[in-house]
């Protein structure tokens, strides 16, 4: 089968964040068995080998130049809000639009080369017009909602702007309503994602396709480090994880330090911004930015904190950490569409109380460590594999999908 992916996310490396993680191992594994052609933009900081890599990874690989920054100032901001209200779709959208990836796109539909057209994240929704599910398979893999993103940032006080929010919340709310039609089949990652869009598009066939872990890049652990070091992971650029970070130095490590003065926190992920940076200013508190493994690091700590208050979908940085065979102490965003509690493979917090009382459990009870990390370790290797995701993409792609 002869398979158009879009992406205007460059996949590469796929150790980069959640959407380039779940592109390139879908696509690495389709590559097996079908042609699968990826049409992306060009990343600014890929190098030539990275590149070089990607294209033989696929069948074919066609790069376009990722469009120009938005331009700064009140008057551009108020023309990209009145383009949103006029057109339906986000600014986010339109700032990765190349209207030359557009034509070429059109035209290999046109052509008939394909027999799939895949949509990997919503904001490629953009490329696909209504008329292409007359002439090849349409699919949009939503790595996450950005409305009930936006529902959720309102709800929990952690909007970056929350007087905009508001304003977007309907337009948001009809956008993903309006795009969800063009397609043939919807792809989420969690159950949650599969109720809202599921409402939002009855008739259609929606199927839940969990994220996976590369286990020779996150093999487990060989023995308990002890001490009290806590390590919390991932792109540090990325809304929820800065808001992450930023409560958990502010508000959790103090509270921890309460009766373990000697905790150490390591922030550990890619491009950390001013404000991150700002949190290495806290005594005990490292920000490493891009690190060559990031499992050295989760090996090196006690417990792994995941204090997501935003971002739906199944998270990357959960599943790689309990790969990892470290002991996880997270919220529900950061466990959601994962089985933990029974049994035990991870201690749930939502408040400051609650990871307090968790983590000092953790520290406590080397017996505890072992169980849950032995537990949760068991539990990816069974059910959160890619050659699992791969496979029911796969049965997706081929029209034999169950909801």
């Amino acid at each position: 089968m002869k398979i158009l992916m879009l992406s205007v996310t460059f996949p590469y490396p796929p150790t980069q964040g959640g959407t380039q993680v779940r592109t390139f191992n879908l696509l690495n594994y389709l590559r097996h068995d079908h042609d699968v052609t990826l049409v992306t933009l060009r990343s600014p900081d890929a190098s030539e080998a990275e590149i070089t890599a990607l294209r033989d990874s696929v069948s074919e690989l066609v790069l376009f130049d990722r469009p120009p920054a938005p331009a700064a100032g009140l008057w551009h901001k108020a023309a990209r809000l009145g383009q949103f209200v006029i057109t339906g779709r986000p600014s986010g959208v339109w700032a990765s639009y190349s209207p030359e990836m557009q034509v070429w796109v059109d035209t290999a539909v046109a052509r008939g080369h394909y027999d799939v057209l895949t949509c990997e994240h919503s904001v490629n929704e953009v490329y696909v017009r209504p008329e292409y599910a007359q002439h090849l398979r349409t699919i949009v893999n939503i790595h996450s909602s950005v409305y009930g993103t936006c529902v959720q940032q309102l709800q929990t006080g952690t909007a970056e702007k929350p007087g905009r929010d508001r304003f977007n919340l309907p337009l948001l709310k009809r956008y993903e309503q309006g795009f969800c039609r063009k397609f043939q089949d919807i792809v989420v990652t969690t159950e949650d994602d599969r109720q809202q869009f599921q409402a939002f598009a009855p008739d259609r066939t929606l199927t839940v396709i969990p994220n996976g872990v590369d286990f020779s890049t996150f093999p487990a652990r060989s023995q308990d480090p002890g001490g009290q070091n806590l390590v919390f992971i991932g792109a540090m650029d990325n809304l929820a994880n800065i808001d992450a970070a930023t409560f958990l130095v502010q508000e959790i490590l103090p509270a921890v330090r309460q009766e373990y003065p000697q905790t150490k926190l390591a922030i550990v992920g890619a491009r950390p911004v001013p404000a991150v940076q700002a949190l290495a200013a806290i005594p005990g508190v490292t920000v490493t930015g891009a690190v060559p493994a990031m499992v050295d690091y989760l090996h090196r700590a006690t417990v792994c904190v995941i204090p997501m208050r935003t971002g739906l979908g199944i998270k990357n940085k959960t599943l790689e950490a309990m790969a990892a065979a470290v002991p996880v102490v997270a919220s529900d965003r950061g466990l959601e569409g994962l089985a933990v509690d029974e049994p035990l493979r991870a201690l749930r917090a939502n408040n400051v109380a609650e990871y307090k009382v968790a983590i000092a459990r953790l520290f406590a009870s080397l017996s505890l460590r072992v169980e849950i990390s032995h537990s949760a370790r068991r539990y990816i290797e069974g059910e959160f594999t890619w050659e699992q995701a791969g496979h029911r993409y796969t049965e997706v792609i081929c029209g034999r999908n169950a909801s």
